[in-house]
Order: structure tokens, then C-alpha cells, then sequence
């Protein structure tokens, strides 16, 4: 069989010699998926759309520094998250609480269905997205990273720009965190 998508540094490389028409195709690649991270950040629907398309002009500036290390969706992931940091900062606001839906949660708990497994069921909801808000923004965003985008801790160790020992941690303090808010409430 032969393999008709070409590979994101193979574009990158082609970007690099001038082809204007590669770097359209990584935009086409990952416009919707970095649309969907900055989504969580409660931008209007202008905003969003300004930040995403900022993203993608400074990932064009800057493709010459992208040296390969990481999967060109992580480097671009970063450049997106910092877009919409400064644009925040821009407009004096500190970067809003991540909104998570968690129904996966409730669906692994296996709640029963019925009108008080349902309150139990949103109760747990609210108590769970009252721990994540109160989590530190590193621990917030590496849970978030790992158990909603799916992240490897290797893309959350480059993105975060830590060691993946670290990502591991906060992963692991923020599930206790949030383990011990449900027990306190529930």
C-alpha cells in the first residue's frame, strides 16, 4: 500500500524551502484541534478565532526553530497556549478556569440510573469541577492535558518545558487533590 500523507516534518522541511502550500496543509492538519484546546480557555467565538489564526502566524514566523525534538503538534500546542495567555494578559484578565466535562467520570463510576442517581450523579460533577478549580494552574493543566487531550507525558513534559518526572507528580498530586475534595464532600 502506498502511504499518500506526507509526515509533518517532511512539511515543515518543504515550508522551510519556501513552500508556501505545506504549511496550508499543516494548518488544515491541526486548525480544529487547536481551535478545541484554546476553546477551553471561555474566549467569544471573535476571540477564539484571533487567537487561533495568531497561532498559526507565529508558528509560521518561528517554523525555522522548530528543531524536530518534539511531534509538530506539540510545539504548535505550546504556541497556542501562549497566544492565548498573552492575549489575556493583554486585556488585563488573568486566564480563566479550564471547563472540563466530566461526564466520563460519572459514566465510570457506573452510576445507576433513577432521580437520586442522578443528583448523586451531578453532585459529583459540581464537587469534581469545584476541586479542578481550586487545583494550582501547573497541576490544572497537566491533569487536564493528560486525562482529557490524552497527552503522552513526554508532549505534556515538552509543552510544560519540565522534566516528565514532574509532569508524572503533578498528575499524581492533582488526582489525589481531587480524590480527597470528592471524599470530603460526597
Amino acid at each position: 500500500m502506498i502511504k499518500t500523507e506526507i509526515n509533518d516534518q517532511k512539511l515543515v522541511q518543504r515550508v522551510l524551502k519556501g513552500d508556501k502550500k505545506s504549511f496550508d496543509l499543516l494548518v488544515l492538519r491541526y486548525q480544529q484541534r487547536v481551535a478545541a484546546v484554546l476553546g477551553r480557555y471561555n474566549l467569544s467565538p471573535e476571540e477564539l478565532m484571533d487567537i487561533t489564526q495568531e497561532t498559526f502566524i507565529r508558528a509560521y514566523r518561528s517554523i525555522d526553530k522548530f528543531r524536530g525534538d518534539s511531534k509538530f503538534y506539540t510545539w504548535l500546542y505550546r504556541i497556542a497556549i501562549n497566544t492565548a495567555k498573552n492575549h489575556l494578559i493583554a486585556k488585563s484578565r488573568r486566564p480563566p478556569d479550564v471547563d472540563i466535562d466530566i461526564s466520563e467520570i460519572t459514566s465510570a463510576l457506573k452510576i445507576t440510573s433513577g432521580p437520586e442517581s442522578e443528583f448523586e450523579g451531578e453532585k459529583l460533577n459540581e464537587v469534581v469541577e469545584m476541586a479542578i478549580s481550586k487545583l494550582p494552574q501547573e497541576l490544572k493543566v497537566a491533569i487536564i492535558m493528560r486525562e482529557y487531550e490524552g497527552m503522552s507525558y513526554e508532549d505534556i513534559s515538552s509543552i510544560m518545558e519540565c522534566p516528565i518526572g514532574t509532569v508524572r507528580s503533578r498528575i499524581f498530586r492533582a488526582r489525589e487533590a481531587i480524590e480527597k475534595e470528592i471524599k470530603n464532600i460526597m
